[in-house]
This record gives structure tokens, sequence and C-alpha cells, in this order.
């Protein structure tokens, strides 16, 4: 429920409720944010394996990366806005430029406190 690559440091979900907890109360929207570059020689090798058929594995990487980032940033806010809990986890991304080779990433969902 609440790991992506090692324990976060409070649980998170993707639905409504955590399981098995009690919704006491409500905190407001957290979110987390990374704009995150390939860096020039991902982005080389990347696109050179782009032209072949299948997974480009520098470009899975750097995503992966950058989406766990915005997880813990998105937790550290929740934490700041007083819940112990995120609930209904989103992820949003935006190409900020293909020349550049960046990308943003938000995680988002909602702060609560659980019993």
């Amino acid at each position: 429920m609440s790991e992506l690559n090692g324990p976060l440091a409070i649980p998170v979900s993707t639905v409504g409720t955590i399981p098995g907890r009690e919704t006491m109360s409500y905190k407001g929207t957290c979110f987390g944010l990374i704009a995150r570059s390939t860096g020039w020689t991902k982005r080389f090798t990347g696109s050179m394996k782009a032209l072949r058929k299948g997974e480009v594995k520098q470009f899975t990487e750097t995503f992966e990366e950058a989406r766990r980032l915005a997880v813990e940033r998105m937790v550290e806010h929740a934490q700041a806005l007083g819940g112990n809990a995120v609930v209904g986890l989103r992820f949003d991304s935006t190409d900020m430029g293909e020349q550049q080779g960046m990308a943003e990433i938000v995680a988002y969902g909602t702060a609560i406190i659980v019993d």
C-alpha cells in the first residue's frame, strides 16, 4: 500500500481510505513536485534505443526515480499539514520540452489523520 522502493514515513493509498484505519479528519490537498532531466548522456543513448522496438530503460529509470521523489515530497507536505496518512494518490506529468529533455512529475492526494 505505501511503498515505492522502500517504506514511506506514513501510509499512502490510491483509494479514499487507509484499509483497517478510521479517518478522523481531513487536513487538505498535499503534493510533491519535481522537474527532472534525463541528462545528456541518457537522453542520447535513450534516443538511439528508442529507434528500436521495446523499453528504453534509461528513461524508465529516470521517471521511476522522479515518481519516488515526488511521492516522498508529497508525504513531507502532508506531514507539514498535520496529516499522518495520504489518500487518493495520483500522478500527473508534463513534458517541458523535448529539446531540454525535461519533465515535470507531480504526486498529489489528500492529507488525513487516521486513528
